[in-house]
């Protein structure tokens, strides 16, 4: 098997950790964000590219965890299926707002007003050239990776669509990008459901994720006794506990857990 102690060179916690993983795996559940930490950021949504053997990786290793192995991601489900096909893992899609566990799924839908909202908003981008709305069902994201010259007036505008959408929905800052997403709906929220039934059941969480909207998630697992790791570079204040530098280095410790 590789190496962990060759695998994790960022935080010794973190190869700790992970080697618990693999000594008591039935202790164990893991929940891990997708943009940023199992796959590269890319210029737009669509141009994520996912490395051929990560489905099957991500596969063995929930085999291992006895099926306690999520994904908890501001994609819908759907896309998260899409990307890890032929592979169905439990999801937390929309920032919780999409759950699919071994309790069933659970899916808010947009109103009508929230589709007029979306429709005026893809309409106004129209007048930022490289702006991309990237439209969620209950959800919905202004992109500016390609186009950051229009960061303060995007938040401004983005800002009023929250007025407008009330108090139902909230604005998720990310990476490049402005969201208007279910008030009721948090990856924090998302974990606490999973952990209603079975397998996650009684397990400690161990969340790793990149962004703002991960820091939700960290604070549980810090509650609940698991382990949190922030990936990127030093930055931002983060309440995870570890730290992990790349997207690829997330991917060489998935790929050695699943060996």
């Amino acid at each position: 098997m590789q190496s962990l102690e060759k695998t994790v060179q960022d935080d010794t916690a973190t190869q700790e950790m992970l080697s618990l993983v693999l000594d008591e795996p039935e202790r164990w559940a893991m929940f891990l964000d997708i943009d940023g930490t199992l796959l590269n950021l890319a210029p737009t949504p669509d141009a994520i590219e996912v490395p051929e053997a990560l489905p099957g990786q991500l596969h063995r290793l929930s085999n291992k965890l006895g099926g306690a192995l999520a994904l908890v991601t501001g994609r819908s489900l759907a896309y998260a299926d899409a990307l890890f096909k032929p592979f169905a893992f439990p999801t937390a899609g929309l920032h919780g707002a999409e759950i699919r566990s071994a309790a069933g799924m659970h899916t808010l839908e947009a109103t009508p007003e929230f589709q007029a909202l979306k429709h005026a908003l893809t309409a106004e981008a129209e007048h930022y050239p490289g702006v991309l709305i990237e439209d969620k069902g209950p959800a919905v994201a202004a992109h500016y990776r390609l186009a950051p010259e229009y960061e303060k007036v995007l938040e401004e505008r983005m800002h009023h669509y929250a007025k407008v959408a009330g108090p139902n929905w909230a604005l998720q800052l990310g990476k490049m990008v402005f969201e208007l997403r279910p008030a009721r709906s948090s990856k924090g929220d998302a974990l606490e459901r999973f952990f209603q039934s079975d397998p996650f059941k009684d397990r400690c969480p161990i969340t790793i994720g990149d962004d703002l909207t991960d820091e939700s998630m960290f604070a549980i697992a810090n509650a609940r006794g698991g382990v949190s790791v922030r990936v990127g570079a030093i930055g931002a204040p983060s309440c995870a506990t570890s730290r992990l530098s790349s997207a690829a280095l997330v991917r060489n410790v998935i790929a050695a857990l699943a060996a």
